[in-house]
């Protein structure tokens, strides 16, 4: 069985071209599944009107917005078929690619990514998703991060491997990477989005990524580290120069632009250290709080 998931979001302009394209599938899905993440257009009245005619659709509505990843993970964990493909509600992941991704899942692969055959982005969204993909792959060790796209087909079974995540700031593809390291790409047509924009702009991104990599990575204490092992060494430094200028009976007071500028970057590097710490401890106290990832208020389908 393959079951698609597709997270919904302000998306009821494009709800019935998609779902006639998914009905032109026939054989090839056995269940679909559309995640509406708290939409406010009207979205969710004409899900619950499409799964009502269809066999094997189903619809679930999330309490409030929790985020796109968040949502994927509502729908994943729900999925019953051994495969499951992951795509956008925007018409920007052609779902007669689908097939493609399911014949690349070899015996020896785990996971299978989409990656467009032309760029689809503007230059600066597409910079900053390089730079996420990145971060990724340096930070978060993930295995084939070059080629991360939202357009994904993987085995049921790797979601045993965060079975007992529940964190509001989850990312799906770190999260797979948990289970497998046997990921493929292939080149997909992918089309350019007909309704609304993104709502993963440059700033988003960036925020997303600090999101993650505070989340799941420690490399950002490990900067904080290294970073005051270098000033330390300048401080080190600064001393000795301040020595050899005394015993020579070279000092003077013009040195004190030079020592209140060192004071300033030491301070706005020890700043710098309590916030990373600080967005650390936030993150253990939500978790000691057991806020949910995400919360199911209906799930419905035609039986």
């Amino acid at each position: 069985m393959l079951s698609v998931v597709i997270p919904v979001y302000n998306s009821v302009t494009t709800l019935d071209r998609l779902a006639d394209r998914l009905d032109g599938l026939g054989m090839e899905i056995d269940e679909v599944i559309f995640v509406d993440d708290g939409s406010v257009d009207g979205s969710w009245q004409r899900l619950t009107s499409l799964v009502s005619t269809r066999d094997g659709w189903r619809c679930i509505r999330l309490g409030r917005n929790a985020g796109q990843h968040n949502a994927l993970l509502a729908g994943i964990r729900t999925a019953r078929g051994q495969l499951i493909v992951t795509m956008d509600d925007d018409l920007q992941h052609p779902p007669e690619e689908i097939s493609r991704l399911r014949e690349s899942l070899a015996d020896d692969v785990d996971l299978v990514y989409g990656v467009a055959r032309l760029e689809e982005h503007g230059v600066a969204r597409s910079f900053s998703s390089r730079f996420v993909k990145a971060v990724m792959r340096r930070s978060l060790g993930v295995s084939g991060a070059d080629n991360i796209s939202a357009f994904r087909c993987f085995r049921t079974h790797l979601r045993e491997a965060f079975a007992e995540v529940n964190d509001p700031y989850v990312n799906v593809d770190v999260l797979l990477s948990w289970g497998t390291d046997r990921v493929r790409s292939c080149s997909v047509d992918m089309s350019r989005r007909e309704e609304g924009q993104s709502n993963y702009r440059v700033r988003s991104l960036i925020r997303h990524t600090f999101n993650m990599v505070t989340g799941y990575s420690g490399a950002p204490l490990t900067v904080v580290a290294y970073l005051g092992l270098l000033l330390s060494a300048l401080g080190f430094v600064s001393l000795a120069f301040v020595l050899i200028r005394f015993f020579t009976g070279e000092s003077d007071v013009q040195g004190f632009t030079f020592l209140a500028a060192l004071l300033s970057l030491i301070a706005g590097t020890q700043m710098l250290a309590i916030a990373v710490l600080g967005e650390y401890l936030a993150r253990v106290h939500f978790r000691a709080m057991k806020k949910p990832a995400y919360f199911v208020r209906d799930d419905v389908s035609r039986d």
